[in-house]
């Protein structure tokens, strides 16, 4: 089992920026390929980015290719979401997730684990 928690969010201009941070407890984190997705009101979850165990190729959106950057520390266990030059349709609410590598890291249904989620609100 294994348990994810975020932290991070909150409320910020426009073209501002915020950098989310998902702290994995429980079972060994470095075997995890780990990801964010990224639910608005009324809209489906969409997948933001993800990262396999060893940092190597990163996967984005491509609402959010140049703006965001992921990144992971295995020794901290801890995932982070760098999100600058923020736009108001970056609203929703964020969730980390981790899954037993599969190499497929689109589908919210390939992820095993799930945050509570935290907030992102950008205003204009």
């Amino acid at each position: 089992q294994v348990q994810l928690v975020e932290s991070g969010g909150g409320l910020v201009q426009a073209g501002g920026s915020l950098r989310l941070s998902c702290a994995a407890s429980g079972r060994t984190f470095s075997v995890y390929a780990m990801g964010w997705f990224r639910q608005a009101p009324g809209k489906e979850r969409e997948f933001v980015a993800a990262i396999p165990w060893n940092s190597g190729r990163t996967y984005y959106a491509d609402s959010v290719k140049g703006r965001f950057t992921i990144s992971r520390d295995n020794a901290k266990n801890t995932v982070y979401l760098q999100m600058n030059s923020l736009r108001p349709e970056d609203t929703a609410v964020y969730y980390c997730v981790a899954q037993v590598p599969s190499g497929r890291y689109y589908q919210w249904n390939e992820y095993d684990y799930w945050g509570q989620g935290t907030q992102v609100t950008v205003s204009s």
